[in-house]
């Protein structure tokens, strides 16, 4: 019961929490769906930290992805020792580039004054939360050798088994319980996504390919010089 309650329910409360708050709080408040960047407030660590971890973290996402999607591709590409060997080396190097980026990031929140202060609890727990994935993905990546192969055949059936509304939980709850919570984490990020800034993950700025360059234009007076009169 507990299994079904961890890998059953819960997926399924993930996904209906994640898809409910987000068409609400679109619908209620589409102006919160930013990134809402601090940017203008710091720069000089952020570009070490944001960089990095969006490159790593969107190659690792689509590798996820990938394999879950397409599997029988997946399974061909893997086929050969090598190219198995060169993905695990890779997706551990990726792991090792998210972690060192992320925490450069939460760094910078904590000893960046202007920038904690604009840190709400809600951005505190995001970035909690994806420390603990992405080190938990470190370490399944670590100890737990060949997951490209073996993901094929535990979380991509038990995946698979949700999404046709025909859970099958056997092939994951005999996981080792590192790769059990990774596995789980992943739902808790999407259940709390719709919270945080996170949603702006969703919005894809098409309208960049084909917009003006926007205008910028300081609002100020002009400094007078001292040879001006007031009457002038």
């Amino acid at each position: 019961m507990f299994d079904i309650v961890l890998f059953v329910v819960f997926p399924y409360c993930a996904v209906i929490t994640a898809i409910w708050v987000a068409i609400y709080r679109y619908r209620n408040d589409r102006f919160s769906y930013s990134s809402q960047s601090s940017q203008f407030l710091e720069n000089r660590v952020l570009s070490w930290g944001s960089a990095p971890w969006h490159y790593a973290i969107l190659i690792i996402l689509a590798a996820h992805f990938l394999a879950f999607l397409a599997p029988g591709f997946w399974g061909s590409v893997i086929a050969a020792p090598i190219r198995l060997y060169i993905l695990e080396v890779t997706g551990l190097a990726l792991a090792l580039v998210a972690l060192f980026a992320l925490g450069v990031l939460i760094y910078r929140r904590l000893v960046t004054r202007r920038v904690r202060v604009v840190t709400s609890p809600a951005d505190w727990l995001l970035l909690t939360l994806l420390l603990v994935q992405v080190g938990l993905g470190f370490w399944v990546a670590l100890f737990f050798r060949w997951g490209a192969d073996w993901y094929l055949h535990t979380a991509v059936p038990w995946m698979m088994s949700l999404i046709t509304f025909q859970p099958e939980i056997a092939t994951v709850v005999t996981l080792p319980w590192v790769v059990k919570l990774h596995f789980l984490g992943g739902f808790l990020l999407l259940a709390v996504f719709p919270f945080t800034r996170l949603v702006h993950a969703v919005i894809v700025p098409v309208t960049y390919l084909w917009r003006p360059h926007q205008v910028v234009i300081w609002n100020r007076r002009p400094t007078r010089t001292s040879g001006q009169s007031d009457s002038s």
